[in-house]
C-alpha cells in the first residue's frame, strides 16, 4: 500500500472508530482519518435508551475513545462532517466541508438512520426519535416530570425507552402495529415473557394498533388510531426501525442492496472500499445467506475485521451474531438467528431465566435466546454462542434438561 495516501474511515460510531483503532493497531504508519458528522467525540450508542435516559442529570455521553488516545494513536479526526462524494477513480472523497482527500484505503461505517412515520404528523407536534446523544437528551428533559408518553413501534429501542420513561414516573403506552411486540428476529414465546414484564411494570401495551395520524393539541401530541382510539400525549417516540445509510456507496456506484453489499471478507464491489457495521448486508457461512445486523457488538467486531481485511489479512467474517437488551431488572440476550423451520426447544430455569434453543433441521444449534437474570442468561448464552459456531448438534433432550450443564455438550 502506498502510505503518503490515507487510510480514511466515513462514520465515527462503534463499527468506524474500532476501524481506525484497528488500523494503527495493525501497522498502518500512514494518515488515518476518522471522518465523523456529529460534532463531539465517538460514543456508544447503548446507554442513548438507559442511562441517558433514566439519569436526573446529564450524565454526558460514554466515549469510545478519548482525545489523547486519538493523538496517541495519530488518528485525523474530523468531526462535524459529511462525505459528500467519493471519486473511486481518482480514490478521492469530498467532505462537506469542501475539503478533498486522497484515500488508499476506505471503509465505510456510514451506520444508519431511524426510520421514519408514513403518516401525517402535524408539524407542532412533539415526536421524537432515539439515535444520537442529542435525541437522547432531549427525551430525558421531557421524561424528567410526571407526564404521558407514547412509543409508536413495539422493538427493543422502544420498548427500553418505554421501560427508562417508566423508572421516571412517566404513563406510557407502547403502540404496536403487528400482533405481539418484537416481531422482528425474537421468537413469539420469549417476547410474550417481555412483554408480561413490561405491563406489571405499568406499561400500556396495545398491539395490533394502526397509527392513522398525529395531531397537535395545545402543546401536546395526539396519537389517532385506525380504530379511532386517541392517546394524548407530552412526548411521542418513534421507534418502528431503521432504515441503512447507503446514499453515498450507491451514488459512487458501488451494490447496495438493502445495505451496502460486501463479500465474505467485508469488501464492497470496488476492492478498495470495505463497509462494516448497521450499513452492510454480508454473507455468512452458518446460515447460507446474506444477513444485515444492527448490533452493537456486531459493528465492533466488523469493523475491526473490516480493518484487518483493508490491510490484506484475507479473513472472512463469520463471528456468530449476538445482541442483547436490558428490560427492567432482567435481560435479554440471543446467540445467533432463527427461521420458522428451526426446531424450538425450551429450558425452564425459574426463577433464573427461560431460555429457547433452535435446531436446524440438520440437528445444528443455529441460536438460543433468554430472558431472565443477567448472571443466569449471560452464562448460558455465552456457551451457546460457542455451540453455534462450532456447528454442534446437542441432543434435544439435553438441552431441555434444567440439570445438565450446558458447558458438558461442548464437545
Amino acid at each position: 500500500m502506498n502510505d503518503e495516501r490515507a487510510l480514511a474511515v466515513v462514520g465515527a460510531g462503534e463499527a468506524g472508530t474500532a476501524a481506525a483503532v484497528a488500523l494503527r493497531e495493525g501497522g498502518w504508519r500512514g494518515l488515518i482519518v476518522l471522518i465523523g458528522n456529529e460534532s463531539i467525540l465517538p460514543y456508544e450508542r447503548p446507554p442513548l435508551s438507559k442511562a441517558a435516559l433514566t439519569e436526573t442529570t446529564d450524565p454526558g455521553p460514554k466515549l469510545l475513545v478519548t482525545p489523547e488516545r486519538l493523538a496517541e494513536l495519530q488518528i485525523d479526526y474530523r468531526e462535524g462532517r459529511n462525505v459528500n462524494s467519493i471519486d473511486r477513480g481518482a480514490r478521492t472523497i469530498t467532505l462537506s466541508d469542501g475539503a478533498q482527500l486522497a484515500y488508499e484505503g476506505l471503509v465505510l461505517t456510514t451506520g444508519a438512520r431511524p426510520r421514519t412515520l408514513s403518516v401525517p404528523v402535524a408539524a407542532e407536534s412533539r415526536v421524537a426519535t432515539l439515535r444520537t446523544y442529542a435525541d437522547a437528551s432531549a427525551i430525558r428533559r421531557v421524561i424528567s416530570r410526571v407526564c404521558d408518553v407514547v412509543v409508536i413501534g413495539g422493538g427493543f429501542i422502544g420498548l427500553e425507552a418505554a421501560a427508562s420513561a417508566v423508572s421516571r414516573g412517566a404513563s406510557v403506552t407502547v403502540v404496536e402495529a403487528g400482533p405481539r411486540l418484537l416481531m422482528r428476529g425474537v421468537p413469539g414465546p420469549m417476547a410474550d415473557l417481555i412483554s408480561a414484564k413490561h405491563v406489571r411494570s405499568g406499561v400500556r401495551v396495545e398491539t395490533n394498533a394502526m397509527v392513522e395520524h398525529i395531531d397537535a393539541t395545545e402543546g401536546r401530541s395526539m396519537v389517532v388510531l385506525a380504530d379511532g382510539r386517541k392517546y394524548l400525549a407530552d412526548l411521542v417516540v418513534v421507534g418502528v426501525g431503521v432504515v441503512p445509510n447507503v446514499e453515498l456507496a450507491e451514488e459512487a456506484g458501488l451494490a447496495v442492496q438493502n445495505g451496502i453489499v460486501v463479500d465474505e471478507m467485508l469488501a464492497t464491489s470496488d476492492p478498495h472500499i470495505f463497509a462494516a457495521g448497521d450499513c452492510c448486508v454480508f454473507p455468512h457461512r452458518l446460515y447460507g445467506e446474506r444477513i444485515r445486523l444492527e448490533a452493537w457488538r456486531n459493528a465492533r467486531q466488523q469493523g475491526v475485521a473490516a480493518a484487518a481485511n483493508l490491510l490484506g489479512a484475507k479473513r472472512p467474517y463469520d463471528d456468530v451474531p449476538w445482541f442483547w437488551s436490558d428490560q427492567y431488572d432482567e435481560t435479554f440476550q440471543m446467540a445467533g438467528l432463527y427461521r420458522e423451520k428451526d426446531i424450538p426447544i425450551a429450558k425452564n430455569l425459574g426463577a433464573k431465566g427461560q431460555f429457547l434453543f433452535y435446531l436446524a433441521p440438520d440437528g445444528r444449534l443455529v441460536s438460543a435466546c433468554g430472558f431472565g437474570s443477567l448472571g443466569a442468561i449471560t452464562k448460558e448464552i455465552r456457551l451457546a454462542e460457542v455451540m453455534i459456531g462450532r456447528r454442534l448438534a446437542p441432543k434435544a433432550e439435553m438441552l431441555a434438561n434444567p440439570s445438565v450443564n450446558i458447558k458438558t455438550l461442548l464437545v
